[in-house]
């Protein structure tokens, strides 16, 4: 079968298309080319002939010539349109003609790093060898990583090595330092929220570095597409940047089918499990030998899809040729499923969003996504996994019963019509400035007048010298600590420390897998069922301090879901409006987040089998929120208040991401009956990591539009009393959940003007 034959399943089958609430057709494009640059010479032109490049897309032509000219630029092109050829075409001329000259080429991850390392050694095989090139992260050897420092033409790393493995050692570096040319950053839309707001304070500790040696490199950068691709690379380097959009690449004819699962409760409003109804329709590519690519939402609903479909195609006699890829795997398990992919050994793999991103993994012709990732600009990343050449391809995107996700999959003019999200980052948040000013008076000594990342770090370094990290003598500030300041700074989290899972099944103990710290009380606590790839693990012991779990190996029927309860005080207020409806309020909070007991889940009924306790400590985080203030009425009944805003939190939940367009995973909420603070009803929306990205600075000013969002959610809900679509289950907000929620909202909304 081929994929127009499950296609055409899909529109002949009345029960499945009864489901799909939009079905876009989205045409091929033919390509578009521009002129060859002149100063491309023989060499690197005979080469680009053999692998069958004799002209260049639009905006790659556009983007050699920008190089050429000096500029700092952002290429903004889709998934698969050859961004690589933009910063290699140039960089590769420049090294021709000057082999002294060193690039650094940055990526998100390793995989990504080794993945971009092999093509890059083709080329130099190719181009005779001249341009050696090294990735350089932590998995490489110590007697490799001398050879690099001094031979490396191309360095190919990731923005935590850098952080951590190179900058603080420069003096090892000179070679590098002194003769870099080109910074090249690809996937530079992955650099949004904590990470990028990290990684912006490591290119200002890199340019001062690069400052220090002689050198001032230009920064060659390429995105997925972003709504604000100058002002992001702007804000990542401290630089203009000229911004080079006009795609030129081809494009297959592409389905894209949104599919809304079965109703299986009206009256409560619960529809079939996306994760069922995901495997489902994967099961129609992959028996069709149509390779796919299943997302899911994390690394349980992973584990737990690699579960499903290999028991549904073991009839077909490979149950092996389904993978899982996900975070937590050793990285030799993950080059090896990567390998297999590109080699059409897997038919089809199930990730989170470790796939998303530009790794080459093959020509995969369907995408299942399980539930909306959370940005249009993640929907379209994934998306683009399949349908890498100009062949037909499918995207199918189930949705689940959140509110998110049914206001997405119900108005396809949200996905089709709006343009994707604006990347945030707030690089002088105090948590992460401070942090990173640290490291750079590591690296080297501050210098009175001196300025970071364009403000005076004065204030900052005055605070580090009270601390007894610095110390001034002169107009000088100096490192004073014996601690290595890099190592206690993760860039991706608040936590720089990870926990190992250990295999102890028949006397082993063997690492399989790691979860980071504020993931540990969810995923491995006493009790847990761990899933690696489709094996259930149960979870005998949590060593908190050692950051290890031990695990054996066992067949259970079920897996674990982990509760999280939060409590949350107001330290400060930034900014209030009060409003005759209610008063609204953004500062900084104290959340507390304390694991409390586990429930067990079956396998595809999903029933609830019993729970457990989970006795760990306590995590607190001081952040930002946003949040409003009802005034208090007299005689008012505890318990319909309660409903009212345990309703209003939840939909505040699922639709103040899609007013902010950022990741649902970066806010959570709490809802307080008399906030002990405010001394009235009060629900908070806070940021969950510490010192706030500025979500919650946005949320309040756009709360009109926040609030009317969740209320026009509520009225498109056609559930009676509440439901997963809208407020959440009847029986978690009682039987007038929804209208509870409603009335409080509108309240909230009174006299708010308009505009």
């Amino acid at each position: 079968m081929s994929i127009e034959a499950v296609l055409e399943q899909f529109r002949s089958d009345p029960v499945l298309n009864s489901h799909i609430t939009h079905w876009q057709e989205i045409p091929a494009k033919p390509a578009r080319y521009g002129p060859f640059p002149a100063w491309v010479q023989d060499g690197l032109r005979g080469v680009l002939a053999r692998r069958g490049i004799h002209e260049l897309y639009t905006h790659q032509a556009q983007a050699a010539e920008a190089v050429h000219r000096g500029e700092d630029v952002v290429v903004v092109t889709p998934t698969a349109s050859g961004k690589s050829l933009c910063y290699n075409l140039p960089v590769f001329q420049r090294m021709l003609d000057q082999p002294e000259c060193r690039a650094l080429y940055l990526f998100p991850t390793k995989a990504l790093a080794q993945d971009q390392v092999a093509a890059l050694m083709q080329w130099s095989d190719e181009l005779g060898g001249t341009i050696k090139t090294y990735t350089y992260d932590g998995d490489t050897p110590a007697p490799a990583r001398r050879a690099i420092r001094s031979a490396g033409s191309i360095v190919v790393t990731n923005p935590d090595m850098l952080h951590s493995g190179i900058l603080p050692h420069h003096t090892k570096w000179i070679r590098l330092f002194e003769n870099l040319e080109f910074v090249v950053i690809d996937e530079l839309h992955s650099y949004r929220g904590v990470f990028g707001s990290h990684v912006a304070n490591v290119l200002r500790r890199l340019q001062r570095i690069c400052q220090f040696y002689g050198s001032n490199p230009q920064f060659i950068c390429a995105s997925a597409t972003i709504a604000n691709p100058g002002e992001h690379g702007r804000a990542l380097t401290g630089r203009d940047v000229a911004v080079i959009d006009d795609n030129g690449a081809p494009q297959g004819p592409k389905d894209l089918i949104m599919y809304n699962p079965p109703v299986v409760n009206a009256s409560l409003g619960i529809r079939r499990s996306a994760l069922l109804e995901a495997q489902k329709l994967a099961v129609l590519f992959l028996k069709a030998k149509v390779q796919t690519i299943v997302f899911a939402k994390s690394r349980t609903d992973t584990e737990v899809l690699v579960t499903y479909l290999r028991r549904a195609i073991q009839r077909l006699g490979h149950p092996e040729t389904i993978r899982g890829y996900r975070g937590g795997y050793l990285p030799k398990q993950r080059r090896q499923i990567e390998q297999d992919l590109r080699a059409g050994r897997v038919l089809g793999v199930v990730s989170t969003n470790a796939l998303e991103l530009g790794v080459d993994i093959g020509s995969l012709q369907a995408a299942v996504l399980t539930g909306y990732p959370g940005t249009i600009a993640s929907t379209w990343q994934q998306a683009g996994r399949a349908g890498r050449s100009q062949d037909p391809s499918a995207v199918v995107i189930v949705g689940n019963s959140s509110p998110l996700n049914q206001f997405v999959i119900n108005h396809p003019d949200f996905l089709l019509a709006q343009g994707v999200e604006r990347a945030l980052i707030q690089p002088d948040n105090m948590f992460i400035l401070v942090s990173h000013v640290k490291c750079a008076a590591f690296e080297l000594p501050f210098v009175e007048g001196e300025l970071y990342g364009g403000t005076d770090p004065t204030e900052v370094l005055d605070y580090l010298v009270d601390e007894e990290v610095l110390r001034k003598a002169g107009d000088r500030w100096y490192w004073m600590s014996e601690n290595y300041p890099a190592v206690h700074v993760s860039l991706r989290s608040a936590a720089t420390d990870n926990f190992a899972i250990i295999d102890t099944t028949d006397g082993r103990s063997e690492v399989i897998g790691e979860v980071d710290r504020f993931s540990a009380p969810m995923l491995i606590h006493e009790g847990a069922i761990y899933i690696h790839e489709s094996a259930q693990y149960h979870i005998d012991q949590l060593d908190f301090d050692r950051q290890k779990a031990y695990a054996h190996q066992v067949k259970a029927d079920y897996y674990t879901d982990a509760n999280l309860s939060v409590d949350l005080k107001v330290l400060d207020i930034s900014e209030s409006f009060p409003e005759p409806g209610a008063s609204h309020h953004w500062g900084e909070v104290m959340v507390a987040a304390k694991t409390h007991m586990y429930k067990k889940i079956r396998f595809y009924t999903h029933e609830n089998l019993g729970w457990g306790e989970i006795s760990l400590p306590e995590l607190e985080t001081h952040t930002t929120a946003y949040w409003f203030v009802r005034p208090p009425k007299e005689d008012e009944d505890r318990e319909t208040l309660q409903s009212a805003l345990l309703g209003a939190a939840n939909i505040l939940q699922n639709t103040a991401p899609l007013e902010l367009m950022c990741e649902p995973s970066d806010l959570g909420v709490v809802a307080q009956v008399r906030s002990p603070f405010s001394k009235g009803p009060t629900v908070f929306v806070y940021e969950k990591y510490p010192g706030g990205v500025g979500f919650a600075e946005r949320l309040f000013a756009s709360r009109r539009g926040l609030l009317q969002r969740a209320l026009q959610v509520l009225d498109a809900c056609p559930c009676l009393s509440g439901c997963p679509s809208c407020v959440g289950p009847m029986e978690e907000v009682g039987i007038e959940g929804k209208h509870y929620a409603q009335e409080f909202l509108e309240e909230v909304l009174a006299g708010e003007p308009e505009g």
